[in-house]
This record gives structure tokens, sequence and C-alpha cells, in this order.
């Protein structure tokens, strides 16, 4: 038995079941994806009145691999009920927390945000 360890046998046993403990993620990973896709499709598009609440970024990697920015805006509509999107970068830098207006989204996609202008407001 000592053999089996010193003699790397137990890496041959381990490699093997994490390559497919990686691979089993993955494959969940895209077909959790796939799924919420799919269920988006099925689902209207809807326009609400909402409120930007809050904004955050996530960013994953770096270091020795590229890194990667995901950046996110929760919404609260005249309920008080809330709820969070991923955008792309620029939908991102277009809005700004205590903005008003218009919220467009099918499922947990989010297609737009038409904000209402405030009287008085110049826009040069």
């Amino acid at each position: 038995m000592g053999d089996f360890f010193l003699g790397g046998g137990i890496l041959f046993a381990i490699v093997p079941i994490f390559i497919v403990i990686i691979f089993a993620i993955i494959i969940l990973s895209i077909t959790k994806g796939i799924f919420q896709w799919g269920k988006n499709n099925t689902q209207p598009r809807l326009s609400a009145s909402a409120k930007v609440v809050a904004k955050r970024t996530s960013i994953q990697g770096g270091g020795n691999t590229r890194a990667y920015n995901h950046y996110y805006v929760t919404f609260e509509f005249p309920s008080g009920d809330r709820t969070e999107f991923q955008l792309n970068g620029e939908q991102f830098g277009m809005l700004v927390e205590g903005d008003n207006g218009e919220l467009q989204f099918q499922g947990t996609r989010y297609l737009g945000f038409t904000r209402n202008k405030h009287i008085g407001e110049n826009i040069q």
C-alpha cells in the first residue's frame, strides 16, 4: 500500500475523477444557461415603471488569466418589489442610481430602460 501513495498511483486515481467533476460542472452550467434562455423566450415582454436603486460589478478571473467584468443593476417597482438584471458595460454605464423610467424585460432578460426626463432638465 505504501508504494501506491509514494509511486504516484494516487494521482492516477484522483486526476480522472477530478476531470470528470470539472466536465460535469461545465455541462451543468451550459445546460442551465440554455434552459434559462428558452424559458425567457416563452415569457411575455413587459414594460413597467421602475427606479434604479443599485449598481454593482463583479470581476471574474485576472492574475494570469483574462479578467471578465459582470455588470448588475437592481430596479425597484412602485410595489416595492426589486429585481436584478445582468447588463453589458454600455447599458450599465448609461444608468445612474436614482433614475426613474420604464423598464423593459422578458423573464430574467433585460431589454432596456427609458429614463423619464425631469421638467426643466437640459440635455446638451
